[in-house]
């Protein structure tokens, strides 16, 4: 897959989830892969582990940052494990590896990370998230998603 240097997507979002948010984060990754985007997380579980498998199951390429220097800690669908020994604070390079930042439903580390992007002039797309924050861009689903990462990375539309 070729993919352009210039589409990377970070995926954020809870570290515990349920079955419903977790299939949301899979069609999340399966998006971000069919824009030709490499997918970037934190690496772990949750939202952050059913993104990279999405990503996988549409033949993308997943980074993990993991906050640990173990890279046994990556889930199974990462590629590229980047150890950072930098516990929470790997949130901003998180932020920052993105062109974008997805935020899906999460709590304060997820908080966090759209901040961090936000401070960094990075566009954040909550999926039926992050509303309560004005800079944020609010769609629904993975459709919509994919319709506005369309227009940032100007790719042909595949809905």
């Amino acid at each position: 897959m070729n993919i352009p240097k210039n589409r990377q997507v970070a995926v954020v979002g809870s570290s515990d989830v349920d079955y419903g948010s977790a299939a949301l984060a899979t069609e999340v990754g399966r998006t971000v892969a069919a824009v030709g985007a490499v997918l970037i997380c934190g690496g772990l579980g949750g939202t952050m582990e059913a993104a990279a498998r999405g990503a996988k199951e549409r033949g993308g390429i997943t980074v993990g940052i993991v906050p640990s220097y173990q890279k046994d800690t990556a889930n199974p669908y990462i590629d590229i494990i980047i150890p950072s020994g930098l516990g929470h604070a790997r949130n901003a390079l998180v932020a920052a590896s993105g062109d974008l930042v997805v935020a899906l439903p999460g709590s304060h580390g997820t908080r966090s990370e759209v901040s961090l992007a936000l401070k960094m002039g990075r566009p954040v797309i909550g999926v039926t998230a992050w509303s309560d924050i004005p800079q944020v861009k609010v769609v629904n689903s993975a459709q919509e998603l994919e319709r506005e990462l369309c227009l940032v990375f100007r790719h042909p539309i595949t809905i």
